[in-house]
């Protein structure tokens, strides 16, 4: 992709310059295939290991985001209520509006040299996918990686990208002196629903050759099988059919994931069920109508059919956390309370 010929101007001078003080140095409106609409914000980030508030729930407690926002355009996305602190919407602007923190890899260097860095491992794709689109122009990924190679501190990756395998010299190189965690999510091999769902990220098989080609680069490759859609890719042969591609990829490990709706992500998702597949909304409003998560009735039903068939397909433990992520947790415990109270569900 050609991005020199790319519209290039001060802050003040194209969309408006991003609010709360962010220091967007540079504001870059794309026009090229498969980015068209798009405006990248380039900041110089003040910093980039960042402390998870309420960590009780998940199983790290510093992570890396280098982008905010981000193309994958997922509808389901849980992370789309962080664009709201930009005073952007959760929605097309959670799409098409992407924070590009370009000193990322500098400043890692720094942070980790800090003598108040303790070498805690540090998980990234929690939030927004580090290898969407944008990465290949940017590459911020490869100054990070390499910066927590040579500061030997172990990590996690999560994606949905292919442009993980670009940085399999690198991640090769990290895994002789730290622990390098890696996990691909796939929640479906349906690619009608992909294509609709999940618009910007490659497919699921495509993913899974990201799966194959890291598993036999000799990483143990877990698996996010999430989100998991209540009454789109929740039926008993459905499951089946994407345990068995998961396995046949070679994965590791199987962590499977209900949706969940926070606020943000339950009003745009909510627009594009009414839409796509109107009949399903009351049943919606019958799973989601108290809160975030499912019942966890429901949750536990599809999780030990997901379990049953990862053990018949020969899946080693599909509780072992694959590359830790923000919304993993042990699907046998309860699901924390709404942060907020929920509006009405569509």
């Amino acid at each position: 992709m050609r991005w020199s010929n790319l519209l290039r101007e001060p802050a003040e001078a194209g969309p408006p310059q991003l609010p709360l003080g962010l220091p967007a140095d540079v504001v870059r409106r794309v026009d090229t295939p498969g980015f068209a609409g798009m405006t990248f914000y380039e900041i110089q980030a003040k910093s980039i290991i960042n402390r998870v508030p309420g960590a009780s729930h998940v199983p790290f407690d510093w992570t890396i985001n280098p982008y905010r926002g981000c193309s994958h355009a997922c509808v389901y996305c849980f992370a789309r209520n962080t664009h709201t602190y930009l005073d952007l919407d959760p929605g097309a602007d959670f799409d098409r509006q992407v924070v590009v923190k370009v000193n990322a890899p500098e400043l890692l260097r720094r942070e980790l040299a800090a003598p108040s860095w303790r070498g805690a491992a540090i998980a990234m794709g929690t939030n927004v996918d580090c290898y969407q689109r944008a990465e290949g122009r940017y590459q911020l990924m490869r100054g990070v990686i390499g910066a927590l190679r040579d500061f030997a501190n172990p990590f996690s990756i999560l994606t949905k990208g292919t442009l993980i395998l670009r940085d399999l010299d690198l991640l090769r190189q990290a895994a002789t002196v730290t622990t390098v965690g890696l996990a691909v999510s796939v929640g479906s091999v349906d690619e009608q629903l992909w294509r609709t769902v999940e618009p910007g990220t490659p497919s699921p098989r495509r993913r899974l050759e990201v799966v194959r080609r890291l598993t036999d680069a000799g990483f143990r490759v877990g698996v996010l099988m999430a989100p998991i859609l209540p009454g789109l890719t929740d039926d008993p042969a459905q499951l089946e059919e994407t345990v068995a591609a998961i396995a046949a990829a070679g994965a590791a490990s199987l962590t499977p994931l209900p949706l969940h709706l926070r606020p943000g992500a339950r009003e745009w998702y909510g627009q594009w069920l009414a839409r796509e597949h109107p009949q399903l909304v009351q049943h919606y409003r019958d799973l989601y109508g108290k809160g975030s998560y499912a019942p966890q009735a429901y949750q536990r039903e599809v999780t030990a059919r997901v379990r049953q068939a990862a053990r018949r397909h020969g899946i080693g433990r599909d509780d072992d956390p694959p590359a830790a992520t923000a919304e993993h947790r042990r699907v046998d415990q309860p699901a924390p309370p709404p942060l907020v109270q929920q509006p009405t569900l569509w």
